[in-house]
């Protein structure tokens, strides 16, 4: 199983808007994982949050849901820059 973190900075500004988006996104993508999705911010710097999908078995039918799902949420009004998807593995189970 793959665990996927996205990244990305938010506009302080636009905060309250950026958590009910990103938490009916986190809410959307609840059954394209095999646990909860969850939602972190950086303890140095909280305008960086980072979104936790873990317990995902097929990265490219994930990343798509995720798009899908974030699109008519648009995110990019509230995000300064872009948002950084990664997906990592155990060592005994890359690529």
């Amino acid at each position: 199983m793959k665990s996927v973190y996205v990244y990305y900075r938010i506009d302080p500004a636009q905060a309250a808007l950026a958590s009910d988006r990103i938490d009916a996104l986190l809410s959307a993508m609840t059954g394209h994982c095999g646990q909860l999705p969850r939602r972190m911010s950086r303890c140095d710097d909280p305008e960086t949050w980072m979104e936790i999908y873990e317990g995902i078995a097929d990265f490219a039918a994930f990343a798509a849901a995720l798009n899908a799902a974030a699109l008519p949420l648009d995110c990019a009004a509230f995000i300064r820059g872009e948002r950084h998807l990664e997906c990592f593995s155990a060592p005994d189970q890359a690529v």
